[in-house]
């Protein structure tokens, strides 16, 4: 969530960058400043009303005490008034707070200077490329005939218990992804994160938080009866965990990793793009997520950025970064960098991780702060990154390690899979 003293302080700036996103925020931002000005229009009126009420009941009491009742009774109607008057500005307050705040909800993060102009996908820009692509032969498979031939993911079976979009592992298929998770977690506790095993569903508070609320309210599955949701990510749980904190400069930089399954209703998708493993309602990802410092989290993202391309050059997929545009960009990121594995089988970019710098954005919303060197309360920034989401990795491997004897186990999974073909 935007921060209204930057609004204030830098309305024309930030209608400028919201024009990478495609949006005209003029009236957007205009509509937040009238109301803030309502708001402390209204506070300011209550605070003088509440403190006039409170200097004449001082008053009457002084009254009472020297034997003036008759005065003292006088000034007891003006109390009445007054109390009659708090009451509706207290109620024009929160009434106005509420309008406030359901506005700020509504405008996105404002993008980093470096984040390019765009309207979609087509519009990213490419920031790095390595790995080489395999030759495959004409029978070449894509992934989800790869699984039914060696029969370790079972789409159909999936249907008959949840639908589509609920894939079943079967023997090798379920022990690749118990070995990739562990394979994940291991190089991210390595590499300084903390692991740690969080809740699969959150309230609501936790999904406003982090945004998921009520930006993406149609994508997640909500639990009715008792109003929670079930998670997109494991950001979301995690990067609550610093809800309603205060850290000490001293504490940054704050870094977890964690494994969860992950839900999403993924409606409106449809189409070849989203066959196989490549779309899923259920799937299951390795989170990291950092709090840092302002001063430190450009250098921060970038490091996880590092940490990321260790991974995949450790799996040996070819695979690129691309800096998303602004029509592409996340609601609540100010800079997001997407890392693509290419699918050989299906002769296309495959997305396995998005890491993301959300500056003081999910901050403000947690109400996450930290005391500076003078003491004064200062918003932290969050990141967070998927380090990585495991099917189209899967697919990837399926896809690349594909030979005539079965499907190569690359050979750093090797001992977290115990065995180093799939035939």
């Amino acid at each position: 969530m935007l921060q209204l003293q930057a609004i204030r302080e830098h309305k024309d700036k930030m209608i400028s960058a919201l024009k990478k996103r495609n949006i005209d925020g003029s009236a957007l931002l205009e509509n937040v400043l009238v109301l803030d000005e309502k708001r402390r229009t209204t506070q300011t009126r209550l605070d003088s009303v509440l403190a006039e009420s409170n200097s004449i009941s001082e008053e009457i009491g002084m009254l009472y005490k020297s034997g003036k009742a008759q005065e003292a009774n006088v000034l007891k109607e003006k109390t009445v008034s007054l109390k009659k008057e708090s009451k509706q500005l207290g109620e024009d307050l929160n009434h106005a707070e509420e309008e406030l705040q359901t506005l700020l909800y509504q405008i996105p993060n404002i993008p980093h200077e470096s984040v390019p102009s765009g309207n979609s996908e087509e519009d990213n820009e490419e920031v790095y490329k390595e790995g080489t692509i395999p030759e495959l032969k004409d029978e070449a498979l894509p992934h989800w005939e790869l699984a039914k031939k060696y029969d370790i993911i079972d789409f159909e079976l999936g249907v008959k218990i949840a639908g589509a979009g609920f894939p079943v592992y079967k023997g090798k298929g379920a022990r690749f992804q118990r070995a990739l998770i562990a394979y994940f977690l291991d190089k991210n506790t390595e590499a300084g994160y903390t692991e740690i095993q969080v809740p699969h569903l959150v309230n609501e508070l936790s999904g406003y938080g982090t945004g998921q609320l009520p930006d993406k309210e149609g994508q997640m599955y909500h639990v009715t009866s008792d109003d929670l949701y079930l998670i997109p990510t494991a950001e979301v749980p995690v990067t609550n965990i610093f809800r309603d904190v205060i850290l000490n400069e001293s504490d940054f930089p704050i870094r977890y990793t964690g494994y969860t399954p992950c839900f999403r209703r993924e409606a409106g998708s449809y189409g070849a793009h989203v066959r196989g493993l490549n779309r899923l309602h259920q799937f299951d990802k390795v989170e990291i997520v950092r709090a840092e410092h302002p001063s430190t989290s450009y250098k921060a993202l970038d490091g996880m950025v590092e940490h990321v391309k260790t991974i995949l050059r450790e799996l040996k997929l070819p695979y690129r970064i691309l800096r998303l545009c602004g029509g592409d960009l996340g609601f609540t990121a100010a800079l997001t960098y997407d890392f693509e594995v290419f699918s050989t089988a299906q002769d296309r970019w495959l997305e396995i991780s998005s890491v993301s710098n959300f500056e003081t954005y999910q901050a403000n919303r947690l109400k996450l702060r930290y005391k500076d060197k003078n003491g004064k309360s200062q918003l932290a920034h969050t990141l967070n990154g998927s380090s990585l989401a495991l099917p189209r990795v899967l697919a990837g491997i399926l896809e690349n390690y594909q030979t005539a004897d079965g499907i190569k186990i690359p050979e750093v999974l090797v001992p977290y899979c115990g065995f180093d073909l799939i035939d």
